[in-house]
């Protein structure tokens, strides 16, 4: 039997499928004992029973889900709704269920199913209810991970209103579902142009500008102010070549500082450099007084100018000859 004629295609995945073609085609078996392919070929008789038994329930379930949960079918759809309450186990256990979880009701990221195959895909999960629903599917590649999360908040509500018998009606649900269409189409806008900024009004010299200041404040201003020379640096003459540092428009520009009136030539201004006298004075001595002094002895005596100050302040001592007695007056 050729196994690359079988159609699997819904009873395996697309990477098993390869496989059993690809060994099929390669391996050289033996056929099974007669009882052996017949309790396999009863197994699978089951199993395909099982699933078409699955199946109608879900049909059974979608036909009256406008009824079970009305809310809920009409945010997600009543195929989906259907499979989501048959997965939790119940309307009141898929109410219970946190929204995050919501998401990962019939995922299919079973890594041990992809034979050796690469994980590449299988980054975010794929293959849940949620991604069935007509909201995921106009949704764009790059907006889905918000989508996801909408649709599994307000389908958590619905369910809850469902489970407590709320709205019957299902209005409540449908006003969920604009609002997340109406979300959705917020995040698809395209984004404003950039609109040119007009220019203030220029404000004349006695003009009023609304800040806040001071003394203090108009001191610093004045302290970080621009001078004179550096706004006749910063201007230009139309038509007239500036002066520069090197020469023929090389180096720093000078702008309109060597052709502003009365101003000339670019000189430096000079700081006159003011000397403060000194506070101390020297000692002028006489000019006759002199160091030297000749003694009978032939030769030349050197003396001490202070000497007679040394003497007096010596004599002027306790023991001094010149010297009384001082008395305490008593009261």
């Amino acid at each position: 039997m050729d196994m690359t004629l079988v159609d699997l295609e819904g009873l395996l995945p697309s990477a098993v499928i390869m496989v059993v073609s690809v060994t099929a085609s390669t391996t050289s078996g033996k056929p099974l004992p007669q009882n052996v392919l017949h309790k396999t070929l009863e197994a699978c008789d089951r199993a395909l029973s099982i699933d078409s038994a699955k199946k109608k329930v879900l049909d059974l379930v979608e036909s009256r889900m406008g009824f079970i949960a009305p809310n809920l079918s009409a945010v997600v759809g009543c195929a989906v709704a259907a499979k989501l309450i048959a997965t939790a186990g119940g309307l009141s256990s898929l109410a219970t269920i946190p929204a995050d979880c919501i998401k990962l009701l019939g995922a299919k990221r079973n890594i041990n199913n992809l034979a050796g195959f690469s994980t590449a895909k299988f980054h975010h999960i794929r293959g849940c209810y949620i991604e069935e629903t007509d909201i995921i599917q106009s949704t764009p590649p790059s907006l889905r991970k918000q989508a996801y999360g909408l649709l599994a908040d307000k389908s958590i509500l619905a369910a809850r209103m469902d489970s407590a018998r709320g709205d019957p009606t299902g209005q409540y649900g449908t006003s969920l579902k604009g609002i997340i269409l109406e979300k959705m189409e917020k995040l698809q806008e395209l984004a404003p142009a950039k609109q040119p900024k007009p220019l203030p009004v220029p404000l004349d010299s006695n003009g009023y500008k609304k800040k806040r200041g001071g003394s203090r404040k108009r001191k610093m201003n004045k302290r970080y102010e621009i001078t004179e020379r550096q706004k006749l640096v910063n201007r230009i003459k139309f038509g007239v070549a500036e002066e520069s540092s090197l020469g023929d428009g090389l180096g720093q520009g000078y702008g309109m500082l060597s052709q502003a009136d009365g101003i000339g030539k670019l000189r430096l201004s000079v700081i006159k450099k003011k000397f403060k006298s000194s506070s101390t004075s020297t000692r002028v001595y006489s000019g006759l007084t002199s160091s030297l002094a000749f003694t009978p002895v032939q030769g030349i005596e050197l003396s001490n100018p202070d000497q007679p100050k040394h003497a007096a302040r010596s004599r002027s001592t306790y023991f001094s000859e010149t010297a009384t007695f001082s008395k305490i007056k008593t009261t």
